[in-house]
């Protein structure tokens, strides 16, 4: 998969300027059950016409230059694993924006022409909520209107499940619940957070329960906080396990409010410090509390890996 970076106004000469595109465009965060029938429609059409597939995003979110947000923003899928989305997903090309002043500022018939025809795009695919310009003053009709059968498109119709339209917004709603099993339903895969083994306070091996202490990638979604069955995926390789997202009431000061997020890795006794890993989040187990001792605390981290064994067992 090709990816190429652009700035407004952009390098053409970055860009094959023989290919011909069937372009998917969005912002895609979290890369959901709705982004990808609007990416595989791309991909379709792209077979269809006998041309390259391709995927337009923005980096960063919209929301950091325009200042429309009070708080951080956190990516359900950071840029680097949405690439990686993308090319399982047998994306082509992937034109990454950069969403800086300038760009937002770009009306919808420059943005068509410095971002469509330019780059020799061949046919659209876009949701139908899909706004660009400024002020997001253009919309799928505009670019059906302004394409002069330059190019064709396509609007993909919302995707809606029993409740209602899947959304990266009602994602993070389950992501902020701890509710795992219903954000994985509509990502069509596990939650994934990248990360980074640190180390901690090595508590956990005194008390026979080992964990790996994951510092995970700036700017990611961390769910709510409690304990989790979860899959850590190191060197290659998954291995099952149990996660506590919180603030270690039972060791720590109440004024502390430094979180950690702590893998006990079942069957597994490497030394793993400084190894990047991937955590996919799959049942929130119980919420965080705090215990009246060590010996209350080990019978309960006991019954939280027999049931994290129990719930990957009836998984697979």
């Amino acid at each position: 998969m090709n990816i190429i970076h652009l700035k407004y106004p952009h390098q053409l000469n970055q860009v094959d300027q023989t290919a011909a595109y069937s372009l998917a465009v969005g912002f895609f965060d979290g890369v959901h059950k709705g982004h990808q029938a609007v990416i595989k429609t791309a991909i379709n059409k792209a077979r269809e016409l006998k041309i390259a597939s391709a995927v337009m995003t923005f980096d960063p979110h919209p929301s950091i230059v325009l200042g429309g947000r009070k708080e951080k923003v956190f990516y359900i899928t950071p840029l680097q694993q949405k690439l990686d989305i993308l090319n399982e997903l047998g994306v082509d090309n992937v034109f990454v924006v950069q969403f800086t002043s300038d760009f937002a500022k770009l009306s919808p018939e420059d943005f068509i022409q410095y971002f469509i025809r330019d780059l020799n795009v061949k046919h659209v695919t876009a949701g139908f909520d899909f706004s660009f310009g400024n002020f997001g003053k253009g919309n799928m009709e505009t670019m059906k209107e302004l394409s002069n059968g330059d190019y064709g498109v396509t609007v993909v119709d919302k995707l809606s499940d029993d409740a209602e339209k899947i959304s990266s917004t009602r994602i993070r709603h389950y992501l902020q619940d701890g509710d795992m099993e219903s954000a994985a339903k509509l990502l069509g895969r596990a939650f994934e957070v990248p990360g980074i083994v640190v180390h901690g306070d090595k508590r956990g091996r005194t008390i026979g329960f080992p964990t790996a202490n994951i510092q995970m990638i700036e700017g990611s979604f961390i769910p709510a906080t409690g304990v989790y069955a979860v899959r850590i995926l190191v060197q290659n390789k998954w291995y099952d396990g149990v996660c506590n997202v919180g603030y270690k009431p039972t060791f720590k000061n109440p004024d502390d409010r430094q979180l950690s997020i702590e893998v006990h890795i079942l069957d597994f006794n490497k030394n793993i410090y400084g190894e990047e890993v991937q955590v996919g989040w799959y049942k929130r187990l119980r919420s965080e509390q705090k215990f009246n001792g060590i010996d209350e605390l080990k019978a309960q981290i006991e019954k939280d890996k027999e049931e994290a064994i129990l719930y990957f067992k009836h998984l697979s």
